[in-house]
């Protein structure tokens, strides 16, 4: 996937040392743990500066604007000076985590000894006091080689969060009256850091004329061609396409303003396909693949999600329908793909067809059958051509949303399963979904807490990322699926 929709994140690493410990302690274990990452291929800049007092933080902030650190890991070489090493977190801008040695030998306990595992509870207090985010993992405390392999799961982290501090969203359109789903307040988008530009279905169909005879176009039809291969069942309808994907590409360069990212959440039917005569789908479809997704329905909150994954997993991410039940007789025909699940464990996930094609199995150029049946009914596909459609590829898969209440409260759902190796037998772009206990989940979680019908998809386990990632932007209430035997807080145990 193309990545220049997002941030490079470059980590830094500065060790920290209280002055009533061998300051040279912290300084071999931050060379252990630089060794470690650099056997990982985990690129980690040193800064030199080892923080002791505050006379220190200056120096350490210089040498981290000058290596160009954009994420910082705080290290507690030994049980560290809690004020200036939450002064350095206060003052630096980036996204912060913080971790602690561990103590490597019982031969070495007396000049040897840092005391990390007692300082990062000083250092959680000061945190709290001065009201800063940071990123402490599970278990914050270890050796080099396990404080390496928590940075790596960080990068992510921090990637995600440097990202939605420069993104802006493009909204094309009201949000669909019988899609409130989509519907939700936009002030908490701010808080995060994003800008929002809101737009009339005018502007877009403006944003298409404007790219009528732009150079691009020819190219990008040529593009599409060779992407499609023999799924290109409509060749007619490229330049029409191409030069909507011109459009937007350029009204997104045009209009970032002070912002360096992008997605759109913009409206697609019913009115639009009258006007602009095709479905937009396979150009959504495409824009995801290089990491901008557009949201359908202008759903604001679904390209923030689609965003989001996309940063974390570094691949395509894509918008669905939590759908349809599975017929019992696709169930029982599933065999070994659907092993171990109870058919209240699957469900389809469904959407016209916006998916990339490197996520789906033979990818091809249709009509949507629903807007054919409104808009065309009785006569050949014209104006609702323009999906991508197609059987999902199977892997592992990562639900995931991120919603404002009415009253402006973020809250989100992750539950990670996987796209079954099974033929869903209908239309659009498609798959057999399977996670662990979705039936109880669909009742607990989607339903309960008022979740919408659209839900990013990302095609990873990137679970464990996303809860991190929100804890640290704030985000209080985070869900995920329970397993068997654990009840939610509004689950009947009776019914069990």
């Amino acid at each position: 996937m193309n990545t220049d929709n997002m941030a490079r994140e470059k980590l830094g690493v500065v060790a920290v040392s209280r002055d009533c410990f061998p300051i040279e302690l912290s300084a071999r274990r931050k060379a252990c743990l630089l060794e470690a990452c650099s056997e990982r291929a985990i690129e980690l800049v040193d800064i030199e500066t080892i923080v002791e007092s505050e006379n220190d933080i200056e120096p350490a902030l210089r040498q981290i604007e000058e290596a160009g650190v954009n994420a910082l890991v705080l290290y507690l070489g030994n049980f560290g000076p809690e004020g200036p090493t939450t002064l350095l977190a206060s003052r630096f801008a980036g996204p912060t985590m913080v971790v602690a040695a561990a103590e490597e030998s019982g031969d070495n306990l007396v000049d040897g000894r840092g005391d990390a595992y007692c300082g990062m509870l000083n250092c959680s207090y000061n945190l709290g006091l001065r009201k800063l985010p940071v990123h402490i993992p599970e278990y914050p405390v270890g050796l080099a080689g396990e404080l390496a392999d928590l940075i790596a799961r960080f990068r992510p982290i921090a990637r995600a969060v440097l990202s939605l501090r420069q993104l802006k969203i493009f909204a094309f359109g009201p949000r669909p009256q019988d899609f409130l789903a989509c519907n939700a307040p936009i002030k908490p988008l701010y808080d995060l850091g994003v800008e929002v530009m809101e737009n009339s279905e005018l502007d877009l169909y403006d944003v298409y004329r404007e790219a009528a005879g732009d150079p691009e176009v020819k190219a990008v039809a040529a593009d599409m061609a060779q992407e499609l291969g023999a799924g290109n069942r409509y060749p007619d309808l490229l330049d029409k396409l191409a030069q909507y994907e011109v459009g937007l590409r350029k009204f997104m360069a045009e209009n970032l303003g002070g912002s360096r990212f992008a997605v759109f959440a913009n409206k697609c039917w019913p009115a639009f396909e009258k006007y602009f005569e095709f479905v937009p789908c396979y150009v959504n479809s495409r824009l995801a693949g290089r990491g901008i997704p557009v949201a359908c329905e202008v759903d604001i909150y679904g390209a923030l999600s689609e965003y989001i994954v996309s940063c974390v997993s570094r691949r395509p991410a894509t918008l669905l329908d939590i759908n349809n039940t599975v017929p019992e007789d696709i169930y029982e025909n599933a065999g070994g793909a659907g092993s171990g699940y109870a058919s209240t464990d699957l469900f389809m996930g469904f959407h016209c067809g916006n998916t990339c094609s490197e996520c789906v199995v033979c990818p091809s150029l249709k009509h949507q059958l629903i807007m054919h049946r409104l808009m065309e009914p009785g006569a050949s596909p014209n104006i609702t051509r323009g999906t991508l459609e197609g059987r999902l590829k199977p892997g592992a898969a990562t639900l995931f949303r991120l919603q404002s209440t009415a009253d402006t409260i973020l809250k989100s759902y992750m539950a990670e399963g996987e796209i079954l190796d099974v033929d869903p037998r209908s239309f659009g772009g498609i798959g057999v979904f399977a996670v662990p206990e979705m039936g109880r989940f669909y009742r607990h979680v989607l339903i309960e807490q008022r979740f919408p019908h659209h839900g990013a998809v990302a095609f990873a386990h990137v679970g464990a990322v996303l809860f991190d990632l929100l804890r640290l932007l704030g985000v209080e209430n985070r869900y995920c699926n329970q397993p068997a035997g654990r009840l939610y807080g509004s689950e009947n145990p009776f019914s069990l």
